[in-house]
């Protein structure tokens, strides 16, 4: 996706780290912290986020950025319609 929208002409800014999809250093003490803290301060840089989210799913992680993209008046987009 990151690609896709790239050559859409969109300034992309993803996550650095996947845990779910092997990234182990993620589970380290204190990393997922700073993960999260990262990615609200990537919403702040934003004009809108897009999700990933295959089926629709949506983790607790993604559902607080969600809620705190919303709080910022963040346009939000969606892979698939979510299912939560």
């Amino acid at each position: 996706m990151q690609k896709k929208l790239s050559l859409k002409g969109y300034i992309v800014i993803s996550v650095g780290l996947f845990g779910h999809s092997g990234d182990n250093e993620v589970w380290q003490d204190g990393i997922k912290e700073m993960l999260d803290k990262q990615h609200l301060a990537k919403i702040d840089l934003s004009d809108e986020i897009f999700v990933i989210n295959p089926g629709g799913y949506i983790g607790q992680s993604t559902s607080k950025e969600i809620k705190y993209a919303k709080e910022k008046g963040k346009k939000i987009h969606y892979l698939e319609n979510p299912t939560e």
